[in-house]
């Protein structure tokens, strides 16, 4: 999954089939964050034994889904890349939601709208807030940041972006370099500038090198912690602060 192949010549019935039971759904789920992570935190994700994730896992490995990386003795899995993540994405675009069962599960509920992860960038009310910031200040440009579906030709909720060509300003570049991110540095890694149609708020959020190095610097600053439960982000005071007098967003409580 990690390959580009014409869908029309690809083993789409065997990625599915990995993915397919619930307890690697759950894994997989994870694991967008984009961090790598070991069995035993996976089992503990996925809700079964050492030994029962780690079958799931082999099979995970097999299909080219997940990768591993040892780390002295340890072992870490992570996605095999941001394709991975993009496609789990488009599935949740699709999928049936999960049932609400708990007033906690609500709040996770609540919690992934406001601020979560996109595999390594910020998605969620907090991701278009900043994308819509970057634009007013002129940091980008090249679109308005929303999601027209009676235009789009192909843009969809929760997939990568296609319609809108973004670049970055020479006084963006500038602004972004004052706040602890190169773009210079960026070159070459991957496409600087990308974006996904966010599956909550229907609007861009940023993604691609730029949108992975804005969000490893929220979190050096601390101004972004790693929730309790997957994917989800906390705004610290800081951040709040932070983010409105250096891009503009504001953000209700």
């Amino acid at each position: 999954m990690a390959t580009t192949t014409d869908a029309r010549d690809a083993d789409i019935a065997r990625a599915a089939a990995a993915i397919a039971d619930p307890s690697r759904a759950r894994v997989l789920r994870a694991l967008l964050e984009g961090r790598a992570l070991p069995a035993s935190v996976l089992a503990s994700e996925a809700g079964v034994s050492a030994s029962t994730v780690s079958g799931h896992l082999a099979k995970l490995l097999e299909a080219g889904v997940v990768r591993v990386e040892r780390h002295g003795r340890h072992r870490y899995y992570r996605l095999t890349g941001p394709a991975v993540g993009e496609a789990l994405e488009a599935l949740a675009r699709i999928a049936p939601p999960l049932p609400v069962t708990s007033l906690r599960q609500s709040t996770h509920a609540h919690a992934l709208r406001r601020a979560r992860t996109c595999y390594d960038h910020v998605a969620g009310a907090l991701g278009v807030a900043l994308m819509a910031a970057l634009l007013e200040r002129g940091v980008l440009e090249g679109g308005d940041g929303r999601f027209h579906p009676e235009t789009a030709e192909g843009d969809r909720l929760s997939a990568p972006g296609k319609d809108t060509t973004y670049r970055l300003t020479a006084p963006g570049r500038a602004e972004l370099a004052a706040f602890g991110v190169d773009a210079d540095e960026l070159a070459g890694r991957r496409q600087l500038i990308r974006y996904c149609v966010d599956w909550t708020e229907q609007r861009h959020h940023l993604a691609g090198a730029l949108g992975a190095a804005l969000t490893d610097r929220l979190f050096a600053l601390d101004w972004i912690r790693r929730g309790s439960r997957r994917r989800v982000i906390n705004l610290t005071d800081a951040g709040r602060t932070g983010l409105e007098r250096t891009f503009g967003v504001a953000l209700d409580a």
